[in-house]
């Protein structure tokens, strides 16, 4: 079955780096576009970047230029590198597929921006 494993969240200072990975398994990693989602508390799940098959990425305007999505198709996992964090981008953040047969999310990883 579809599983994806998000790691790498914590706690880190405003204007620190974090990298998060999202292990996949049980499907054809490589045939499809992978995407990265958050949800701050009290606040509905937003989506934050993605990457398609072709290697071409797409950022909401908040992360911009502060957040890089990257693949490795050969391990089967998605990584968001985050920088320049700030408190505003403290969520739980998901990994999230969307395959023929559904729609499949990770469990989540914390991620705190505070001083």
């Amino acid at each position: 079955q579809v599983q994806l494993v998000e790691s790498g969240g914590g706690l880190v200072q405003p204007g620190g780096s974090l990298r998060l990975s999202c292990a996949a398994s049980g499907f054809a990693f490589s045939r499809y576009a992978m995407r990265w989602y958050r949800q701050a508390p009290w606040k509905e799940r937003e989506w934050v970047s993605e990457i398609w098959t072709s290697g071409t990425t797409y950022y909401a305007d908040s992360v911009k230029g502060r957040f890089t999505i990257s693949r490795d198709n050969a391990k089967n996992t998605v990584y968001l590198q985050m920088n320049s964090l700030k408190p505003e981008d403290t969520a739980v953040y998901y990994c999230n597929v969307q395959t023929q047969r559904g729609d499949y999310w990770g469990q989540g990883t914390q991620v705190t921006v505070s001083s």
